[in-house]
């Protein structure tokens, strides 16, 4: 049984920008892999790194933002190719769930079926949320997937979040092909009583 995400708890990191595309949330040359282990080092790669692999200023190369588990960012999150490789990773940075303005549908998709809530917020909530965690780093960002809010310190927002995604989540049906793997014995069952399976 996948786990249920009922809400989502951590540091927070705000990336500005609106149309951040998957290209940038993963180059296209660290996309030759086999499995997406290890893809985390990449994420935001070109923007968070020189020629020389040294560090640029970038708000997760920031050594306040690091371990941070909740993403916001602006408008058209993921849009561009429909690269899977960009929420996972996101993913395996560290990243948990992501408060934007809006998200480009595929990334949407790809982000869901890995348990990575993406709630939409106004810009201007947003920013609430991006000024309490620049001025406290360390508060902690609480995005309730179950009661459509998020909260940090003080300050609680709403958003939203598509109904069938929600309860994907909260029930801890997130990933179909997980559900497919626990379901075997039953697919099997079943497949054994139609005659074109014989």
């Amino acid at each position: 049984m996948l786990d249920k995400i009922l809400n989502v708890k951590g540091k927070g990191v705000f990336v500005p920008g609106n149309d951040i595309d998957t290209d940038r949330i993963i180059p296209a040359r660290f996309m030759v892999c086999i499995t997406f282990e290890g893809l985390g080092k990449y994420a935001f790669y070109d923007e968070r790194k020189n020629a020389d692999g040294t560090d640029k200023k970038h708000p997760l190369t920031d050594p306040r933002k690091q371990n941070a588990k909740i993403l916001l960012s602006g408008a058209n999150f993921g849009c561009g190719s429909s690269r899977e490789h960009a929420p996972q990773s996101l993913w395996h940075y560290g990243i948990r769930a992501i408060v934007a303005e809006s998200f480009a549908e595929i990334f949407f998709g790809n982000a869901t079926t890995l348990g990575i809530p993406c709630v939409c917020a106004s810009a201007e909530d947003i920013a609430k949320i991006a000024d309490v965690i620049e001025k406290d780093p360390e508060a902690q960002i609480d995005v309730d997937v179950e009661n459509l809010k998020v909260s940090c310190k003080d300050v609680c927002i709403k958003c939203t979040l598509p109904d069938n995604a929600r309860k994907a989540l909260i029930s801890g049906t997130w990933d179909p092909i997980a559900e497919l793997i626990e379901a075997e014995d039953k697919i099997a069952q079943t497949a054994s009583k139609l005659p074109y399976f014989k």
